[in-house]
């Protein structure tokens, strides 16, 4: 099951004004493609060719550093297209994952608080997550290409917060991108069908 790059969901220019179509163009079709062009190569290298991305980023973490690089990026990158949509974010969640960030999460406005916090506090590159672990939903950081699958946790949102994910389209701003990401661009339907996934 190698590697492939999935076509975005939406038009290149979709996201505006919040994410733009260059920086789509640049993050879609130059770094996620590079990420799943070594990963391929890595992974065949290594013998795991045929396994499914999360056995890849599994049973790389901690062995073969280049291959986990590549892998959990590609792996992150499949889903981050996904939880963006045009016309997306704001406070209207499915009833069922409203449920669980009130109870696991403190509610919507604390959730929005804590995970851009994560983000913008995340030092260098890397992701924050809203992961399922052991039941509940949890509010993570992670470094580089590191995700939730490697601490015990299932992702059901993720934001990319290295420098190629919004320097084009806010500079240094990091926490307006972080912003404009949970209020305009988070795609909640799919954020819901990860959690049912998660918990089942």
């Amino acid at each position: 099951m190698a590697f492939e790059l999935p076509e975005l969901p939406y038009a290149y220019d979709a996201l505006g004004p919040y994410m733009s179509a260059e920086t789509l163009e640049f993050h879609h079709d130059k770094h996620h493609q590079a990420y799943v062009t070594k990963g391929n190569e890595l992974a065949e290298k290594a013998g795991l060719g045929g396994l499914p991305v999360e056995e890849v980023v599994k049973k790389s973490y901690g062995s073969d550093q280049a291959l986990f690089n590549n892998a959990a990026q590609h792996y992150n990158h499949i889903h981050f297209w996904k939880w963006m949509k045009p016309n997306g974010g704001g406070k209207s969640l499915p009833a069922k994952l409203q449920q669980a960030f009130d109870s696991d999460l403190g509610g919507y406005d604390k959730f929005k608080a804590d995970f851009e916090a994560a983000g913008a506090g995340q030092f260098g590159s890397g992701w924050a997550w809203v992961a399922v672990k052991n039941g509940k939903l949890e509010i993570m950081k992670t470094p580089n290409g590191e995700n939730p699958l490697v601490h015990g946790g299932v992702p059901i949102l993720g934001v990319d917060v290295w420098e190629h994910s919004y320097y084009i389209d806010y500079r240094n701003a990091r926490p307006k991108y972080l912003s404009a990401f949970v209020d305009s661009l988070i795609n909640w339907d799919y954020v819901l069908d990860c959690y049912e996934t998660a918990t089942k």
